[in-house]
Order: structure tokens, then C-alpha cells, then sequence
């Protein structure tokens, strides 16, 4: 018999599976081609379920259900919180550029960006590999449906053909390893995995053979080099609403499994699996940042921008374990959380502009649409520049303080390979600062294309406002959003 514990542990998570399967069967009778009410009862869910996740975040302790296979504890609380509110706003920006494509037609849009991420939910809560690999497939097969949603459009539907290729491959690689982790220890679960390999009983090198498939799996997730194939094809072909469906609250959920799968699960391995993140981290910042100079379609740069931007989170994950010792970890994967938080936090903005500018049979892709935005629209542009100017880590800006807290914890380490890193790091994003300044100087400097004026929908004006609002903001005042990581990875870890 499952004990109320273990029901308490997934509430959130039922809440949202329940209200998405109603959801789904009130929309049946929804004729209104803006999907009214099927976007208010959505968007009430997400709510609900936010304040849920964000309730269950303050209780510092972990508690463990269903055998130990889900874990409830800060950190996932927050993420879930996270997650949940990013794709509210997700859905608030998408709306009315989906209703101009004909994607409302039904109601597949809302229901399956639920089902997306009640997965995300899943691999948040998963303590044991087969729940974590069940969430990421619900994840993955949801986005994509989602990116194959405009059915008449034929880059879409390629898109949707190399995303599923390629996450096929990617899914089959972290398959392989967690099972090669199950064959050598003989538990599916973290926990158990964890004492194993510390017992110091199992073959080492067929622990570091699983887990260069797990490395490999858990970097295509996230869209790191040289897994980062399918990441600009992705967001330039998918409809603007689900390259930011995909490419912003889904980061959490992979940041959360990293967490799970390597920190509470293999940390005994960190030796061997921080030197693939710091290879991985390096190859993103490279690949990321050049490419994305090239470019001229503004979500192809985007997408290069998101494989550096999470190069430069492993770089925080790669400083936990300095010479056997974990004294720096709370303060390594707490501002590798605040990167990830900070970063969808300002991708929601960036996207958001984009989505704003796309007119009925018009994308609004390219860098030379946004030319003169500033005298159709200041406010437009300031929120676009803010985005931009945070994403080049450029102060008092949230995103300059994501990526000091990332140099900081690389320098407290004390050992000179990451004290290089860091420097590294400083370069590359010197050199990324280009293509984001330049965006900001085709909005201000260059003559506008059009002579129309930009309007939007009511509660599209208010988010990307209080959006913009939020990356000024917390990089004024970061404390709190610091102090919210670095408590939850404590008390988690502690767990």
C-alpha cells in the first residue's frame, strides 16, 4: 500500500496531470479560434500549481516516496516553481502569434505544453534513473508534437524530423549509460548507486563507460558542443512560440537531472565526469560564441547564444569537488542554478520581443527587422536591450552577476586549470558581446524598415514589461535570488 507520504511528494504533479486531462476534454467543446478558455484555465493550472511548488520549496527537508524513486526537496520545488511560471509566460507571448498561424485550430497547443512539463515535473522529482528517463521522454516526445504543431509548414516539419532523429540518438545514448550503471552497481536508485560506487567495489572502468554515455545524453539535452547539432536548425525552423517553449523551462529540467544524475548519484566519479563537463564547456563557448558571430537570422544567433550561455553553466557545475573535497560544491552548483534561473529569465524577454514583432505572414527573424525599433516603439526596445545587454553580461544587469558568481566559484576552487577557465571564459564573452551589441545598434542607430507602429495584447504589454523589469531588478538587487540557489542546493544536498 503507498503510503500519504509518497501522494505528497508528487501532488504538484498530479494537480497538473488531472487539470491537463480536463483541460483537454473541455476544449473538445471550445469553438472560439482564440482558445479562450482553454488559455485562462491553463494559465489558472500553471498558477496553481507554481504556488503549490513554491510552498513545498520552504520546507528545507527532503522527503523520499513510492520506495525512494521521487524526492521532494528544495531545490526541485524551486525549479518546478520556476518552470511553471516560465511557461505561463511562454504561453502569454505565444498566444496571439499562434492564433495568426492557425495553431489554435485546437487546443493541442495548451494540453501538450502541459504534458511537457508534467515530464520536466517528473525528471525534477526522479531519485531513481528509469523515473528520470520516463520524464525526459514525456518531455521530449510532447516538444515534438509541439514543433511539428504547424502542420501546413514544411521547415517545421523538418525540424520536428531532425529533433526527433537526433533526440532519438541522444535518448538511446543516456539509455545505454544508465544501464551500464545498473549493470555495474545494481540499483536503478541514486541514492544506492551513490554508496556503490563509494564503496570502492565496483569496476571503475566500466563506471566511467556508462558514464560517458550519460555525459553525452545529458549534454545534447542541454544543447552543448559538439551535441549541439539539432539546437539551430531547432529554433530557427520550429514556430517562434515553441523555440521558446523548448528553449527556456526545459533548461531547468535539465539542469535538475544533471544534478540528480551526477552530484547525488556518480559524485564519487566527479574526477572523471568534470573533466568531460570542462571539455563540453569549452566547446560550447567556442562553437557557441563564433558561430553565432555569422549569423543573421536573429533565432539562429539566439540558439548559438544558448550553447554558449550553457557552456558557461558547466563551467560552474565543473568546480564542486576540488582535490576530493566538496567544501566548494554549495557554492558551484548554487551559481550554476542561479545561471540557469537568470538565463530563462532573459531568454523569456528576447523571445518575447520577436514574438511581439511577427505579423500575420511575416516572422520577424531576421537581425535587419528590428532595425529602428527604438522610434516605433522605445519601450520595445529598451525591454529587447535590457535582454541583450544581460545576456552579454554587461552590469548592473542580472546576467553579469550570473556570471560572476560562475568566475567566483572557478576561482575559489584555487586550482590553476580553473583559475584558466575563468579567464577563457572572461575572453569568450568578450567576443559574444559583439553580436548582442549589435543587435542593440540596429534598434537605435539604423533606419527603420517599416514606418507602422508596434501594439500588443494587454497582458503581453504587462509581462514582457515586468519581465524587462525583473532582469533590471534582480541584477540590481541579486541577494535574494543568491540566497534562494545557495539554500536549496544546501538543504538538498544535505538531504
Amino acid at each position: 500500500m503507498i503510503d500519504k507520504l509518497s501522494w505528497m511528494t508528487i501532488y504538484p504533479e498530479l494537480v497538473l496531470l488531472v487539470m491537463a486531462c480536463i483541460i483537454a476534454l473541455v476544449d473538445l467543446s471550445t469553438t472560439d479560434t482564440h482558445r479562450t478558455r482553454t488559455y485562462v484555465l491553463t494559465l489558472l493550472t500553471l498558477a496553481v500549481v507554481a504556488v503549490l511548488s513554491g510552498m513545498q520549496a520552504t520546507d528545507a527537508k527532503s522527503y523520499y516516496g513510492f520506495g525512494g524513486m521521487v524526492v521532494s526537496d528544495s531545490m526541485g520545488n524551486w525549479l518546478k516553481c520556476f518552470a511553471s511560471l516560465a511557461l505561463m509566460v511562454t504561453l502569454v507571448y505565444g498566444r496571439p502569434y499562434a492564433a495568426d498561424r492557425g495553431m489554435l485550430r485546437g487546443g493541442e497547443m495548451f494540453t501538450m505544453s502541459m504534458f511537457a512539463l508534467l515530464g520536466m515535473f517528473v525528471m525534477i522529482s526522479g531519485a531513481n534513473f528509469l523515473v528520470i528517463y520516463l520524464g525526459l521522454e514525456l518531455l521530449t516526445l510532447s516538444s515534438y508534437a509541439l514543433v511539428a504543431l504547424r502542420r501546413d509548414n514544411a521547415v517545421a516539419s523538418e525540424a520536428a524530423m531532425k529533433y526527433f532523429v537526433l533526440g532519438a540518438m541522444a535518448s538511446g545514448f543516456l539509455l545505454y549509460g544508465l544501464s551500464m550503471m545498473y549493470g555495474a552497481t545494481g540499483s536503478l536508485d541514486t541514492t544506492e548507486v551513490f554508496k556503490a560506487i563509494a564503496s570502492r567495489k565496483v569496476n571503475h572502468q566500466v563506471l566511467v563507460f556508462g558514464l560517458v554515455f550519460i555525459v553525452a545524453g545529458l549534454a545534447f539535452k542541454i544543447g552543448a558542443a559538439p551535441f549541439h547539432m539539432w539546437v539551430p536548425d531547432v529554433y530557427q525552423g520550429a514556430p517562434t512560440a515553441i523555440t521558446l517553449m523548448i528553449g527556456a523551462a526545459p533548461e531547468l529540467a535539465a539542469f535538475a537531472i544533471i544534478i540528480r544524475l551526477l552530484v547525488e548519484g556518480l559524485l564519487p566519479l566527479a574526477i572523471d565526469w568534470q573533466q568531460m563537463l570542462a571539455l563540453l564547456a569549452i566547446a560550447s563557448l567556442l562553437v557557441g560564441n563564433l558561430a553565432a558571430i555569422a549569423q543573421t537570422n536573429l533565432k539562429r544567433m539566439l540558439a548559438y547564444s544558448t550553447i554558449s550561455q550553457m557552456g558557461f553553466m558547466l563551467l560552474g557545475l565543473i568546480a564542486g569537488v576540488v582535490n576530493n573535497s566538496t567544501y566548494n560544491a554549495q557554492f558551484a552548483y548554487s551559481a550554476a542554478m542561479f545561471y540557469i534561473v537568470t538565463y530563462v529569465l532573459t531568454t523569456l524577454a528576447s523571445f518575447g520581443i520577436i514574438l511581439l514583432l511577427a505579423r500575420e505572414g511575416f516572422e520577424s527573424e531576421e537581425i535587419t527587422d528590428l532595425a529602428g525599433l527604438n522610434q516605433r516603439s522605445p519601450l520595445y526596445a529598451g525591454v529587447m536591450a535590457i535582454a541583450m545587454f544581460s545576456l552579454a553580461g554587461i552590469p548592473p544587469l542580472v546576467g553579469f552577476y550570473a556570471k560572476l558568481a560562475v568566475l567566483q566559484a572557478l576561482i575559489a576552487s584555487g586550482q590553476g586549470m580553473y583559475i584558466a577557465l575563468a579567464v577563457f571564459a572572461v575572453v569568450m564573452s568578450l567576443i559574444g558581446a559583439f553580436y548582442y551589441i549589435r543587435v542593440v545598434k540596429v534598434m537605435y542607430f539604423d533606419a527603420p524598415v517599416t514606418a507602422s507602429t508596434v501594439s500588443a495584447p494587454r497582458d503581453v504589454r504587462t509581462v514582457l514589461t515586468l519581465n524587462g523589469a525583473l532582469i533590471l531588478i534582480l541584477g540590481i538587487v541579486p541577494g535574494g535570488l543568491m540566497a534562494l540557489c545557495a539554500d536549496a542546493i544546501v538543504a538538498t544536498l544535505a538531504g
